[in-house]
């Protein structure tokens, strides 16, 4: 995957709170094996209500999802993550996140940055009366910035590093792939 440093993008604004994984990709499409193509059925169900911000073609393009609290909440699949990547999102402010699903974003490369319900609901606010505002996520200085303010997030330790390597599940294996063939050659294996 590619090393996440920062992200500058306008922000689609989803003033939800306990947004499941259901919604955001729903479980008929759980039977593909490929990684790519979830991003056209992102919150399909939520996206049959003409007014729902997915269908407002102002927020086209936008690379940050701005969210409510408990975010990926529900059953941990993996496919939610990836509709969200294959959709564009790089990055995800909310004040808090379900545990697997943030670890899913790792995982696929997206940031999750937690901020305060207050700030949040600022940073929607601000999008929704100007929605080609910019918000600037930056996990090397672990900051969003959004006109002239700054906040702070705090990703886990271990999690920042792989983004920002840009490292997955297979790379950070392949780290050890000195260790791994010694070991092979040492017990005769494969």
């Amino acid at each position: 995957m590619d090393p996440f440093l920062s992200v500058t993008s306008k922000c689609l604004p989803l003033d939800r709170a306990d947004v499941d994984t259901d919604q955001i990709i729903p479980a008929e499409y759980l039977k593909r094996i490929e990684r790519s193509g979830f991003g056209q059925f992102l919150f399909e169900g939520l996206r049959q209500d003409p007014e729902f911000i997915l269908n407002n073609s102002q927020y086209d393009g936008a690379h940050i999802l701005l969210a409510g609290s408990n975010f990926g909440c529900g059953s941990s699949r993996e496919h939610a993550p990836w509709a969200l990547d294959d959709y564009g999102i790089r990055a995800i402010i909310a004040p808090s996140f379900a545990d697997i699903f943030r670890q899913n974003c790792v995982n696929v490369g997206i940031c999750t940055a937690e901020l305060s319900a207050a700030v949040v609901k600022q940073l929607i606010e601000r999008s929704l009366r100007a929605p080609d505002a910019l918000v600037t996520v930056d996990l090397q200085a672990q900051e969003v910035r959004s006109d002239e303010d700054v906040f702070s997030f705090y990703p886990e330790p271990f999690a920042r590093e792989r983004l920002l390597a840009g490292l997955d599940q297979v790379a950070l294996t392949l780290r050890h792939e000195d260790e791994i063939l010694a070991y092979e050659a040492a017990h005769n294996i494969g």
